[in-house]
């Protein structure tokens, strides 16, 4: 399988109620088997997690599809000024890296791809549609330390670790805090 026969089509918070369902099948599929032992992987912690993701001003997302089959998404929104995202930083830095205006950075949530297209470069290319034409300087995400071959894959694609940080949320994991420079040349 190649992505040559992949359709990616963009949504933003306007069509967010309309994806939920699909957002939530594909989820459940993904993240099954980590379910029944991680609470922090249940579908109603992730539910409540992509209403509040979605309902930001600035929220967009891109679903891939393989004919009408939906192969993996991505999604995410700008930090807002005095971002929680940052609040679980368990590594010192520099005050001015936190510091959010609203425009500075755009944080990627979630980022999945069904089995039978995994290692095919949906992943890449659902990640680069997503941040695409982005105004902000730079994006933020995290992976689950629990995952290096993750980190590694986000290393390969241009993203640098800034530390450790523990989202305060209950049963949330240790993960690795990374950016991404969005600068366009």
């Amino acid at each position: 399988m190649t992505t040559a026969g992949i359709d990616v089509r963009h949504y933003d918070h306007r069509q967010a109620a309309e994806l939920r369902p699909l957002l939530l099948e594909v989820y459940s599929e993904v993240y099954a088997d980590a379910a029944k032992t991680d609470p922090f992987a249940t579908v109603e912690r992730f539910a409540q997690g992509l209403d509040g993701w979605s309902s930001r001003p600035g929220w967009t997302c891109v679903v891939g599809y393989d004919a009408d089959q939906a192969v993996g998404y991505a999604y995410g929104a700008p930090l807002p000024k005095r971002a929680p995202w940052w609040g679980g930083l368990l590594t010192k830095v520099p005050a001015d890296v936190v510091k959010e205006n609203g425009r500075r950075t755009y944080a990627l949530s979630e980022l999945m791809v069904r089995v039978p297209w995994r290692k095919t470069g949906v992943a890449r290319r659902l990640h680069d549609a997503l941040l695409e034409d982005r105004p902000e300087e730079r994006a933020t995400l995290l992976v689950d330390q629990e995952h290096p071959k993750v980190h590694s894959l986000y290393e390969s694609w241009g993203w640098r670790t800034l530390g450790d940080l523990r989202p305060r949320i209950p049963d949330a994991p240790l993960f690795h805090a990374m950016l991404l420079d969005l600068a366009r040349n």
